[in-house]
């Protein structure tokens, strides 16, 4: 019988190793898998590559991952914002490496490396810092910059429901990240705030197929198993 649900944060993660890339569904705190954060906290898995819209806030979740020394690499949209002081102290010392995609850019080269797609062009950044060093054309009548797709070891994402076999519902603005990342990399993890019966869920509800995922831990309103 196929079954995807695991008991406890600790089995879901227990993959992950050293030297990991790692992709953390969420804009901000909404739809950020917190427990399978807090979880490799518990694990100790280090000298990590993470993907994320932003790098953290607070001393909580993935700015705590990073505070111990944890992240070597940040891959984001927005590494500076309210409370970011973790991230922003690092860099300044030197001690975690950062690389800038713009949001859009971001979204494609995740949704890329699910689709099967090696690469593409977008106008989005040419003529700017960020686009020193990549190959340019001109499309369309438009200058464009090479992107490649973004591919993942591991992808932490939260959603609303979840079956056994792995079929996934967002709520709201929890949707955000987590479905492209769940189709970019080779283990992907989901927290799940209901784990519901098989057929539950109408296929035409259905946001990420089963085929995406490979384990589910249910973290209800009392917190996590770790």
């Amino acid at each position: 019988m196929l079954n995807k649900i695991v008991p406890t944060v600790a089995e879901a993660l227990k993959d992950v190793r050293d030297g990991s890339v790692v992709m953390i569904g969420g804009f901000g705190a909404v739809g950020q898998p917190n427990a399978l954060i807090e979880g490799i906290i518990e694990q100790g898995a280090g000298d990590l590559t993470i993907v994320a819209n932003n790098a953290g806030s607070g001393r909580v979740g993935l700015a705590r991952l990073m505070e111990l020394g944890r992240v070597r690499r940040v891959i984001c949209s927005f590494p500076r914002q309210a409370g970011s002081t973790v991230f922003e102290g690092l860099f300044a010392r030197g001690a975690i490496e950062l690389e800038v995609v713009p949001q859009g850019t971001l979204a494609e080269r995740i949704r890329a490396a699910g689709a099967g797609v090696g690469a593409f062009f977008t106008p989005t950044s040419f003529g700017t810092e960020l686009a020193e060093g990549k190959e340019v054309r001109e499309l369309d009548g438009r200058m464009q910059v090479l992107e490649f797709a973004l591919h993942a070891d591991i992808a932490l994402i939260e959603c609303w429901q979840a079956d056994r076999w792995g079929n996934l519902t967002y709520r709201g603005s929890g949707r955000n990240f987590n479905p492209v990342m769940a189709s970019a990399a080779r283990l992907t993890i989901a927290q799940a705030q209901q784990v519901v019966a098989l057929g539950a869920i109408a296929p035409d509800a259905v946001v990420t197929p089963g085929l995406f995922v490979d384990r589910i831990v249910e973290v209800a309103d009392g917190g996590p198993v770790f």
